[in-house]
């Protein structure tokens, strides 16, 4: 069942109590086998905060990496033609997405990036589904262990 937080007198930031509640919820959430529901509600409250309150967006972030944490079952995983590729495995995780944003909203519609990282990037699928919803194509090109492959094609303009 869920754990009351102590919500300690430093804890005065309204929000960033409401944002650890909202994270102990998800998580339950998707411990429960509501996996996909949980990850639209944190990227959909990511979505919300990781501009005037990126800190707060961060610690959303680390949860859906914790959704998405390697599954049992195998990705599908497909050949691809050579677009261009991205990898961001030498950059530190807060700087991943807002590159893999700004590269992935520069892209004309019908081409395509091919991501590269150290983890399965699916928390990054669903921030994509909630801020920019049905404009991006997301299919696994190589699915670890120990490297990531993504093809994310623009579908179409915001």
């Amino acid at each position: 069942m869920f754990e009351m937080l102590d919500v300690r007198q430093d804890d005065i930031d309204d929000l960033h109590v409401m944002n650890r509640l909202l994270i102990q919820a998800v998580k339950a959430l998707g411990d429960a086998g509501r996996t996909e529901l949980a990850c639209r509600l944190t990227a959909a409250a990511w979505t919300t905060l990781r501009k005037k309150r990126p800190r707060e967006a961060e610690r959303l972030n680390g949860v859906l990496h914790y959704l998405t944490r390697p599954a049992l079952q195998q990705r599908k995983e497909t050949a691809m033609s050579n677009p261009q590729q991205l990898d961001v495995r030498s950059l530190p995780p807060p700087q991943r997405h807002s590159l893999i944003f700004d590269t992935c909203g520069k892209l004309a519609v019908g081409n395509a990036v091919i991501l590269v990282n150290d983890h399965d990037p699916k928390p990054l699928y669903y921030q994509f589904e909630a801020e920019r919803p049905g404009q991006f194509g997301w299919e696994y090109v190589e699915s670890g262990p120990a490297v990531w492959r993504v093809c994310i094609t623009r579908k179409q303009a915001a």
